[in-house]
């Protein structure tokens, strides 16, 4: 071989090496997610965890891609925990207390008048995040952040004005609290996903609801009900959790990069959260439903059927629960 040749062989073989480092670059910044949750586009948690999306994305140069299915069109709310868990996909949204049944501390959000305040709300989420993130941990999965829903109240066709209003109405329920809380005043609970509310009201299959007032706004309750009772009962929260396998595969700067934009996504989420019960109540009005506090015969039933239900659930949560409410009452002292 010649001088020549040799040298163009080098500089042959240097360019396969430099092609083979950029596939390799290109390969890891190819890294994609798939990110389920159930509810639609116009959801403004939706919009959080687009932005989320988007932030990772930015942070990390296109390193990792978070793609976004809204509406349960990829998994459906029941099963996206566990996909996650499986590995089906490596992060997804949902809402925290559909876990209650396997612990209950994972509905301490959804018991009626223990945090039904946004400063409430916060201060709980400050003395229960350390306890569900260890539950999750046990079962392989990082939680990253949570946002709550604005205040939960109750959708009927009908003025409430004292409890015996509920009785024997089939109410949508999407959690065990608000099935309790349905049997507790003599309704029938059934269950029904934000996608299916339209159809389940127009059909006849729920006459009432329990849920906030941003997803009465989104669903247009407006077509099928025509009162909104501002309760203010609780502040479910929705979280986001990934597999830790898929987040360890990630690297240093890269997790770095997700743990603070699962940050700001929370802060931010608290903040969209506010402005959406104003705007959600707003929009009601404005399309003819009647917007109405508890009266005082029905405010004094709520928080008999409140007590009641917090009681039941620190019965449940045992250890667990007992030491989230100890550090929740000593923030609030």
């Amino acid at each position: 071989m010649t001088a020549r040749n040799s040298l163009l062989h080098l500089t042959s073989a240097a360019a396969i090496g430099i092609s083979l480092a950029t596939l390799g670059s290109t390969a890891q910044a190819a890294t994609e997610w798939d990110m389920p949750t159930p509810y639609g586009d116009m959801t403004f948690h939706t919009v959080n965890i687009r932005e989320f999306a988007d932030d990772v994305r930015e942070a990390t140069d296109g390193e990792l891609d978070i793609t976004v299915h809204s509406n349960g069109s990829l998994i459906g709310h029941a099963e996206i925990k566990n996909s996650v868990r499986r590995g089906i996909v490596p992060i997804g949204e949902l809402i925290m207390s559909r876990l209650a049944n396997e612990n209950p501390i994972f509905e301490v959000d959804s018991v009626p008048y223990l945090a039904s305040s946004y400063e409430d709300a916060q201060t709980l989420w400050e003395a229960s995040r350390e306890v569900i993130a260890e539950e999750l941990a046990e079962q392989q999965l990082r939680l990253l952040f949570a946002v709550p829903w604005p205040p939960q109240g109750i959708y009927t066709n009908q003025a409430i004005e004292s409890g015996d209003d509920l009785k024997n109405l089939s109410m949508r329920a999407y959690n065990t609290a608000s099935e309790r809380i349905a049997q507790l005043f003599g309704a029938v609970p059934t269950q029904v996903e934000v996608p299916d509310i339209p159809t389940a009201f127009s059909t006849g299959r729920v006459d009432a609801m329990i849920t906030s007032p941003a997803t009465g706004a989104d669903t247009k309750a407006w077509d099928y009900l025509s009162h909104f009772n501002h309760a203010q009962l609780w502040l479910p929260k929705n979280m986001v959790i990934v597999s830790e396998k898929a987040f360890s595969r990630l690297d240093e700067a890269t997790q770095e990069a997700v743990l603070d934009a699962a940050a700001e996504a929370e802060t931010r989420g608290w903040e969209m959260s506010r402005q959406e019960t104003d705007d959600a109540l707003a929009v009601l009005e404005e399309n003819g439903i009647e917007v109405s506090e508890p009266t005082p015969e029905f405010a004094e039933r709520l928080q008999e059927v409140g007590k009641t239900m917090t009681e039941e659930w620190a019965g449940r949560a045992g250890d667990q629960g007992a030491e989230i409410l100890e550090a929740y009452e000593a923030a609030r002292d």
